[in-house]
């Protein structure tokens, strides 16, 4: 069954203003301007490898808004069910630069167009033209009318019968408290099909330690295939037919790791749209992960179908 659209994904896209040299936030004089947000990460990704994806969220009537509407617009992510708010502003954030660990990430969001975003916008018509939806649990952080736009949402797909995704990307900044993330994270992550966290968030949000265990937990909890980022080791994953480890990518150089979950879930979904196998998917998302983390943006490393080819002929895996 073809769909007019690969798939579709919703959230608050960001103007990023990333220092253009080292040292701390406040003293940091020029600045460059580029899209950031993890969902238009992904819906970049997948866009760039060739499947049609659309983005819904609502944006401020000010120049962030129309910067980021017109980046979305130039990587063929579809935008017709963008809207906006003359009310409420584009969310922004500043990002330093560093030479090595985690760069520093300043945000100015708090009640913003996006974070309005409630199941009064739910345009059915436009969800049911995808094939997939991917969510992560940064929507449900901003407000409780985002939650309840991220639940509506996946209850809709799944009685479409069509494949969800989830990716934590844990924020505890944007929580009210612990408790509250684990519970609401773990409700979430139920509803979908294709579960992606990370080693270190899946630990907080299950208690466990063990991969496989913590597999165990959200399979018996109705989702397909989990699959955990194990860092750049690569990834371990396991579904209904059994269960496997995917080594990552040997990187030259890293630039910057923010991002690198976000080419990864990418990969992931690409891959399965496309029938391959779990561990050929996998794998593709080890790829994307490994080409985000060598280039400095959030999305400057996410390749085209081409450069994927590429990258997967002359890298070399680890260990």
């Amino acid at each position: 069954m073809s769909h007019s659209l690969a798939a579709v994904t919703f959230g608050e896209p960001m103007a990023m203003f990333r220092a253009e040299e080292e040292g701390e936030l406040h003293e940091a004089r020029s600045f460059s301007k580029a899209l950031a947000g993890a969902e238009s990460n992904v819906a970049t990704g997948l866009c760039r490898l060739g499947h049609r994806t659309g983005y819904v969220t609502k944006l401020g009537e000010d120049s962030f808004g129309r910067f980021i509407l017109h980046a979305q617009q130039q990587e063929g992510i579809d935008t017709s069910s963008v809207t906006f708010s003359s009310e409420r502003p584009t969310g922004m954030l500043l990002k330093s630069r560093v030479s090595s660990g985690d760069p520093k990430v300043e945000y100015f969001r708090k009640q913003s167009a996006a974070s309005t975003l409630s199941v009064a916008d739910f345009d059915a018509d436009y969800f049911a033209l995808a094939g997939h939806l991917h969510v992560t649990g940064i929507s449900g952080a901003l407000s409780s009318s985002m939650l309840e736009f991220s639940q509506h949402a996946m209850d809709y797909m799944r009685q479409l019968g069509r494949t969800i995704s989830f990716d934590p990307n844990l924020r505890p900044v944007l929580w009210p408290d612990r408790e509250t993330m684990i519970a609401t994270l773990n409700d979430l992550a139920a509803r979908s099909d294709w579960f992606f966290p990370g080693i270190g968030e899946a630990r907080l949000l299950t208690g466990l330690t063990e991969p496989e265990e913590i597999a165990d937990f959200y399979l018996s909890r109705g989702v397909s295939l989990v699959v955990i980022k194990m860092g750049p080791e690569g990834a371990f994953y396991k579904n209904a037919d059994g269960a496997g480890f995917v080594p990552g990518f040997q990187v030259a150089e890293v630039v910057d790791t923010v991002g690198a979950g976000d080419g990864f879930a990418a990969g992931v979904i690409s891959a399965l749209l496309e029938q391959q196998d779990v561990a050929a998917a996998v794998r593709r998302g080890n790829a994307l992960g490994a080409l985000a983390v060598m280039s400095p943006g959030d999305m400057d490393g996410l390749p085209t179908r081409e450069q994927l080819e590429a990258f997967l002929t002359s890298a070399v895996s680890v260990g």
